[in-house]
């Protein structure tokens, strides 16, 4: 996959996740999936009280895991709901964790064809995982999703404050211009 490909299809953006105008959301959830603070808080609101009753069907999610619902009352069609881990020390398998709840999003967005997906900074709220860190395996994840998948033409990488916003920048920068496998 050539580097400028990439580049057009993983996108950082500061703003709020409820109102981008993509096909898919994602969700930082909890393992009840039934609404929290942050994002969660955030998305439950806009989504009206549809998307809680969808939810309660469910029966919750397991930590790397994600599940779908519909948007409901959001721009978007769906809600990708995943939940990542609390960090404690990064000796419990967390950047592993977090690279499944990416890995586990897009393989919902390939199922629902989904064309372009908008993510949050999962696990850096309240979760405490390290923001670097964070985006590093994010861009990661959403890099090699995308050499593999032709069809998703965009992944948004929605950051809230403009700190959150150069991080995942210079992990994306980073990614994209130090890659041997690229041609």
């Amino acid at each position: 996959m050539q580097t400028d490909s990439l580049r057009d299809r993983i996108a950082v953006v500061e703003g709020d996740i409820t109102q981008q105008l993509v096909d898919a959301i994602v969700n930082a959830a909890n393992t009840t999936l039934l609404g929290g603070g942050g994002v969660d808080g955030a998305i439950h609101r806009a989504a009206g009280p549809e998307l809680l009753a969808e939810c309660r069907s469910l029966g919750g999610c397991a930590t790397g895991q994600a599940k779908i619902t519909k948007g409901h009352r959001l721009r978007a069609k769906w809600v990708i709901h995943t939940v990542g881990p609390v960090w404690r020390d990064g000796q419990h398998h967390e950047d592993e964790l977090l690279a499944s709840c990416y890995r586990s999003c897009f393989a919902l967005v390939e199922q629902h064809g989904i064309r372009t997906v908008a993510f949050p900074s999962i696990s850096t709220g309240a979760y405490g995982f390290p923001m670097d860190r964070a985006a590093r395996i994010a861009v990661t994840e959403a890099k090699t999703f995308l050499e593999r998948n032709a069809t998703v033409e965009s992944v948004l990488l929605v950051c809230f404050g403009k700190s959150a916003f150069d991080i995942h920048m210079r992990a994306v920068t980073e990614s994209l211009t130090h890659s041997p496998d690229e041609q």
